[in-house]
């Protein structure tokens, strides 16, 4: 059976382990603060009363919840909140004491995550794709946080323009041109565990982080081959700047060969398609 009314999340912030999960829940109040396990979360609205499984956020005014059919579905936290409530079943499925829209417009993602919904920064692969997560994973001395989604700030989206009186005969228009497609970036199988990695320090920046009062630190790399258990050519790859990296005082030009896990995550603001995460044995070249 398929929901008509989810809201499916492009893309998202995955809580994949449950110390993350437990505490975004204990912030957004759907268990105590003390609460050591989690406990079984209701969708009640829209005729239904269904079980579901938090799986992260778009950002922090927005929940992306699983329903029983496997249908991803974007909610406030508030409102997935007010659902818990054990007189909430009679309220929510009766419709009383709500207006007709409530129930969507507390489900839909904000206005300021519709603004930013529609990031084409990867145009090349998924030009139908309106949005993308924030990636900032724990690292093994930060646990850093994140939000995503952002607008079109390339100005990769075109905008539809319909037809044009015109005053020009057809003879005489001028025939447009068609662009050249863009090139597909080549797509790297990347390992699952840890490998050998060589990078070379490229620039030091920060992205925005609505979690914190600061924003969050991080190195951008460039030449960055995977040497064992195979060589792959990777490119530019980011990671936290984090205290781990910070000991080595590291400066652009610097190049470093360590252990690390890297992954296809795309760093805000930014086209490097990769991160490296956790990096360990870190050597400075001469």
């Amino acid at each position: 059976m398929t929901y008509a009314f989810t809201i499916e999340p492009p893309e998202y912030y995955a809580l994949d382990n449950e110390h993350e999960l437990i505490a975004k829940c204990q912030e957004w109040g759907l268990i105590s603060a003390k609460a050591t396990k989690l406990k079984t979360f209701y969708y009640k609205g829209n005729g239904q009363h269904l079980p579901c499984t938090i799986l992260g956020f778009v950002d922090h005014m927005t929940a992306v919840i699983e329903l029983d059919n496997g249908q991803k579905h974007c909610i406030h936290p508030s409102y997935l909140k007010e659902m818990q409530a054990s007189g909430y079943s009679t309220r929510g499925l009766s419709g009383a004491g709500t207006e007709p829209g409530t129930e969507q417009e507390a489900a839909s993602p904000s206005a300021e995550t519709a603004e930013r919904i529609s990031d084409a920064a990867d145009a090349a692969d998924q030009a139908d794709a309106p949005a993308r997560s924030y990636d900032m994973e724990d690292d093994d001395d930060t646990a850093e946080s994140s939000s995503i989604l952002k607008g079109d700030p390339d100005g990769l989206v075109e905008e539809y323009i319909g037809p044009q009186n015109s005053t020009v005969p057809d003879a005489e228009a001028k025939p447009r041109t068609k662009a050249a497609p863009k090139a597909k970036a080549v797509k790297i199988d990347l390992p699952d565990g840890k490998v050998k990695m060589s990078a070379v320090v490229k620039e030091f920046t920060t992205v925005p982080n609505h979690f914190s009062d600061n924003d969050d630190e991080v190195i951008i790399y460039e030449a960055v081959t995977i040497t064992e258990p195979e060589v792959i050519e990777v490119g530019d790859a980011w990671s936290s700047h984090s205290a781990t990296m910070k000991k080595q005082e590291l400066e652009v030009g610097d190049v470093l060969t360590f252990e690390a896990k890297i992954i296809k995550k795309k760093l805000t603001r930014n086209p490097v398609p990769y991160k490296i995460n956790n990096p360990s044995k870190i050597q400075k070249e001469e």
